[in-house]
């Protein structure tokens, strides 16, 4: 029987499956049979005229079947099929080797000069015939942009940084706090509350102070991108939101720079190298973002520490590479992880010849508005709008607890964060089960809803309110205003 493989960001709606066997003769047999017995996964393939989503693909094996015969792709009992959603050239161009000297203008390069010391420093490069001196002189013109330093920025700048990168730009307006740490190792527990980029600069100039960095403290925007991007050789995409990734990616094909492309979620992770002229671009991948709240971000869905480690170290490496001009880029090639399993996988990427931005007829000449095309935030929708008497705070709750008010409190988080912190006196009913356990609930009775932040508990609410409960209340900030308005000693997470 087919096998189809399912991403991390989809196994919610298949019962924590990562693999299911089904039976079809072709891909939308197959596909059709999944969707039969996981009618939720639905709506996260198929938009509503029946037609699969532009930012989900499905390859058969390694390749991309929108290259073959689309859905109607045969397939047998021995095929793979992947579903590749976004989660944040044409063939053959992925063996293709990059000239060094498209990146890099030779005079910059022989203007280089090293000290005794960095020789030394240097030298276990130095002594690899592919890089030598005159590649380390290439790494220390070459000039560097990384788009943001957290997850993905963090192993980036590090490795970047002791390899010898001559300038290092660094985009990022945010503040290190607590729960950046667990990933984010360029910074340590006595910058909490700093600026990551005054963070990260510190750490870069300590491991090489020999490297210039370039901070840029404010947001990365269509208004600004082209400007701060002009001057460096490399972009690396270590975003974590899709209005900045198909920016980085624009921005990347009018200047025709390399992007160096990552991305993570929960225990996976992808990586590729977009080139406009060279190869694909990220739109020939995905022509559109995912609509707003179909794809958790890192806050909701959590991702494993170390994933970004990996999934950065292999975009330094691949800088590196198109620096010195060595080796195959991941130019037309998407290489996906997946650290549960340990297991790497290829898939070939082609460009596309309708892409927009880098199509035989492109109709992107100029930056746009990101957020308007991805949607508020990119990745989060915001919280449905409720009416005020449908809302309770946190006070109001523990007064009328307090007051001995028997009431009725569900809790639609997830049991591993139940877990983790909860309200006394509550009950524990997950988002995905209200609907179909709303038969456990008195329609009679008030019935207060909150999850973490107060998002998930206002779309229960609404599910309850379709079903004919009429007495529904929402906890505004949901647990995390309870822990920091009411009870401390409740856990933030």
């Amino acid at each position: 029987m087919p096998k189809i493989l399912v991403p991390t960001s989809l196994q919610q709606f298949v019962g924590g499956n990562d693999e299911i066997n089904v039976g079809g003769t072709t891909v939308k047999e197959a596909l059709d049979q999944l969707l039969e017995r996981y009618p939720d996964l639905r709506k996260h393939l198929y938009n509503d005229q029946g037609e699969l989503r532009h930012f989900v693909n499905i390859y058969k094996g390694s390749d991309d079947t929108r290259a073959l015969q689309g859905l109607q792709t045969p397939v047998t009992d021995t095929d793979e099929l992947s579903i590749v959603p976004s989660i944040a050239g044409g063939v053959g161009v992925e063996t293709a080797r990059i000239n060094p000297n498209a990146l890099l203008p030779e005079e910059r390069v022989e203007a280089v000069s090293f000290s005794n010391e960095e020789i030394l420093r240097y030298s276990r490069h130095l002594i690899l015939p592919e890089v030598g001196l005159e590649g380390q002189k290439r790494l220390k013109a070459a000039k560097v942009l990384l788009i943001g330093a957290g997850g993905l920025g963090s192993p980036l700048a590090l490795y970047l940084a002791a390899a010898g990168i001559g300038t290092i730009g660094l985009v990022d307006f945010d503040a290190v706090d607590l729960t950046n740490l667990q990933r984010q190792v360029i910074h340590g527990t006595n910058d909490v509350g700093r600026s990551k980029l005054e963070s990260a600069k510190e750490t870069i100039l300590d491991i090489n102070p020999h490297v210039e960095v370039i901070g840029f403290e404010e947001r990365f925007i269509s208004q600004n991108a082209l400007e701060i991007a002009r001057d460096f050789d490399i972009i690396i995409d270590g975003t974590d939101n899709f209005p900045t990734r198909y920016l980085t990616n624009d921005v990347c094909a009018l200047l025709g720079k390399p992007n160096v492309y990552g991305s993570i979620f929960r225990f996976e992770g992808q990586a590729s190298v977009f080139w406009a002229g060279h190869g694909p671009c990220y739109r020939c991948l995905f022509p559109e973002p995912p609509p707003p709240g179909l794809v958790p971000s890192c806050a909701e869905g959590g991702v494993l520490g170390v994933l970004p480690g990996i999934v950065g170290c292999i975009q330094a490496i691949e800088a590196i590479k198109l620096i010195l001009g060595i080796g195959n880029p991941l130019i037309g090639r998407l290489l996906t992880f997946n650290a549960l399993k340990m297991q790497f996988r290829e898939l070939r990427l082609r460009r596309d010849p309708a892409c927009p931005l880098c199509g035989e007829n492109p109709t992107i000449h100029e930056l746009i508005d990101y957020e308007e095309f991805c949607g508020i935030r990119g990745e989060e929708a915001p919280p449905p709008q409720l009416d005020e008497i449908e809302e309770i705070t946190v006070h109001e709750l523990k007064r009328r607890m307090d007051s001995g008010e028997k009431l009725t409190v569900i809790d639609v988080r997830e049991p591993h964060e139940y877990a983790i912190a909860r309200i006394p006196g509550t009950r524990l009913i997950p988002l995905g089960q209200i609907a179909e356990r709303a038969h456990e609930l008195d329609p009679n009775q008030e019935i207060i809803l909150h999850c973490r932040s107060g998002k998930r508990s206002a779309e229960a609410l609404l599910k309850l309110k379709a079903k004919g409960f009429k007495n529904l209340k929402n906890l505004k900030g949901g647990i995390l205003a309870w822990s920091e308005e009411i009870d401390p000693s409740v856990p933030k997470y």
